[in-house]
C-alpha cells in the first residue's frame, strides 16, 4: 500500500494523467483488491482474465484501453518458438532458462528470446500480460512465466508425438 501511495504521489507530482495497471485472477500478477480499495476502477478487460485498472488524476482524460489484435501481433512470430520478455519480474530469467533448456533438449527447438525494452514495445506485445509470453508458430501458448513442467505439458499438446 505504501509503494502504491508513493507511485500515485509521484504521478501527481509529475503532472501525469493518472496511473494504469494490469491485474488478473490467474497467477503471476497482482490481484485487484488492493487497487480497488485505493480508488482504481476497471476500464477494460481482456481474455482470459486480465483487467486494466486506472486511477485518474485528471478526470477529464480518456481512460486507457488494451491495445488489442494480439492474434495478429503473434502471427509475426509464425515460424518457431519465441519467448517475449522484459526485465519486469525477477522470476522471468529462471523461467526463460528452464524453458530454453527444455525446448532444446526435449523438442529440438531452440527458442528465440525477444527482449522488450520500452513501455511502447510492451504495449505492442502479442498478449495482454505485455511483459512475457511464449509463442509457438504464431500462436500464444503461454501468457505469463511458466515452469518447465508446464511448458512440457503445453508442448505435448501442441506437438503431438507420432
Amino acid at each position: 500500500r505504501m509503494l502504491l501511495q508513493e507511485c500515485l504521489a509521484d504521478a501527481a507530482e509529475n503532472k501525469m494523467n493518472g496511473v494504469a495497471l494490469v491485474v488478473r485472477k490467474g497467477t503471476w500478477m497482482a490481484g485487484r483488491n488492493l487497487f480497488i480499495k485505493e480508488g482504481f476502477e476497471v476500464c477494460d478487460t481482456a481474455p482470459p482474465d486480465f483487467e486494466l485498472l486506472v486511477k485518474k488524476i485528471k478526470t477529464s482524460v480518456k481512460s486507457p484501453s488494451f491495445n488489442y489484435n494480439w492474434k495478429g501481433k503473434a502471427e509475426q512470430y509464425s515460424k518457431g518458438l519465441y519467448i517475449i520478455t522484459s526485465d519486469q519480474c525477477p522470476y522471468t530469467p529462471k523461467a526463460i532458462l528452464d524453458i530454453r533448456e527444455t525446448a532444446v533438449k526435449e523438442y529440438g527447438i531452440p527458442p528465440r528470446v525477444v527482449h522488450l525494452k520500452s513501455a511502447a514495445e510492451a504495449q505492442e506485445a502479442p498478449c495482454p500480460f505485455g511483459t512475457f509470453c511464449i509463442i509457438l508458430n504464431g500462436k500464444v501458448v503461454a501468457d505469463h512465466p511458466i515452469s518447465a513442467t508446464r511448458f512440457r505439458n503445453i508442448m505435448n499438446k501442441e506437438i503431438p508425438k507420432t
